[in-house]
């Protein structure tokens, strides 16, 4: 049996540890205002789908997901149908769930777990297809003379699995680039190594961004999540930086830092709280002993789905372990997340659709989501 394969922070998330020990943080310099139009103006919203989702890689799922060969999953959730698949050799594809023969979806939406896939059958005329989306029988294929099957499969989308992410894109140009450069990091935790213990996806009443700018700054977390998470949370400072278009930031104290060997990854991951922002729309966060990662996917200008999934690092063996992931998915996915972090995303919506709220007011503090939406203007 191989040895387990020794875990150590990259240089990048040493170098943010070292900022917050050293009392260094990253703020703004001055109040910046948004204007609350980019929340609630359709034309911005299709904008931002044709012109942002429409053409750069976006995260679909952990590796996890899809933790056997031959096994596939339907995915709805930007608006058209996917398959998910892993191949009999481990290579995952992104195909159309789209029959090439009548348009019939292959694998239901409903069907919510992966499921076995060595083959994929059309449920109408029983065209079938392999977990790599190549056609290998059509019934009565006299009746279709010319077609040969090795010359038909399922439409492809690009896509990469790196660092224990699914990324796929709907535009073929797309860059891949910031994807595979974040994948250290995920490395360094051992994502792919983590077994997925639960997933949920949440139907929440606002525009994406309100979802996404809740995770981009630590100021609202010991006062919304007074009565959930705040006890395992400092007050403390910030650190952010960029890896390509995606922000990685670290909260913590310096005080906490002080006797903390920074080499140590476990001592290290109990002192701070690493979050990535994977532009657009992806948010990770690192707790000490297992991992969220919220895929936010538009469906109307003020209406969201959100996928939480949360990584841990081995499937529960006794009724102890699984008592104790309970515990923690109950306090973060419905405590925290749905209770709380995505309740106050829909305030804030219905606020601004009342007319009455004006622009929005962004301190020092929030410094990352004015950084965001500047990143998402220059798209559109």
């Amino acid at each position: 049996m191989d040895a387990p394969v020794a875990r150590h922070p990259t240089p990048g998330q040493i170098a943010l540890a070292e900022a917050i020990a050293r009392g260094e943080q990253s703020l703004g310099t001055r109040v910046e205002t948004i204007s609350a139009e980019v929340y609630l103006d359709p034309r911005q919203f299709d904008a931002e789908m044709v012109r942002l989702f429409a053409s750069v890689p976006l995260v679909l799922a952990p590796s996890a997901l899809l933790d056997r060969t031959e096994t596939a999953v339907a995915h709805d959730g930007y608006g058209f149908p996917l398959i998910l698949s892993r191949d009999r050799d481990g290579t995952t594809h992104i195909l159309a769930n789209v029959c090439r023969h009548r348009g019939t979806r292959l694998i239901s939406p409903e069907d919510d777990e992966p499921i076995a896939a060595r083959r994929i059958v059309c449920p109408y005329h029983a065209w079938t297809y392999r977990s790599d989306g190549g056609l290998v029988g059509i019934p009565r294929a006299e009746c279709f003379p010319g077609i040969e099957s090795g010359d038909i499969s399922l439409s492809r989308f690009a896509s990469r699995e790196s660092g224990g992410l699914i990324w796929y894109a709907k535009s073929a140009e797309a860059d891949f680039s910031d994807a595979e450069a974040v994948a250290a990091d995920f490395d360094a935790f051992d994502f792919a190594g983590h077994h997925l213990y639960r997933r949920k996806t949440h139907a929440v009443a606002a525009n994406w961004k309100q979802v996404i700018d809740a995770f981009l700054e630590a100021y609202h977390v010991q006062r919304l999540h007074a009565s959930t998470i705040a006890a395992f949370f400092a007050d403390g400072i910030t650190a952010a930086d960029r890896i390509g278009q995606h922000q990685r930031a670290v909260v913590g104290r310096a005080d906490y830092l002080a006797s903390v060997d920074r080499s140590d990854w476990a001592a290290l991951r109990r002192a701070v709280t690493f979050t990535y922002h994977l532009f657009p729309n992806t948010i990770v966060v690192i707790s000490p002993d297992y991992i969220n990662i919220l895929v936010v996917m538009p469906q109307s200008v003020g209406q969201c789905l959100v996928e939480d999934f949360m990584l841990i690092p081995d499937k529960p063996e006794t009724n102890e372990a699984e008592a104790h992931w309970r515990r923690s998915w109950d306090l973060l996915d419905g405590a925290a997340f749905a209770g709380e972090d995505f309740k106050a995303a829909e305030l804030c919506q219905r606020g601004m659709e009342s007319g009455l709220a004006g622009d929005v007011l962004l301190g020092t503090l929030e410094t990352g989501i004015a950084d965001f939406h500047k990143r998402v203007e220059a798209y559109l």
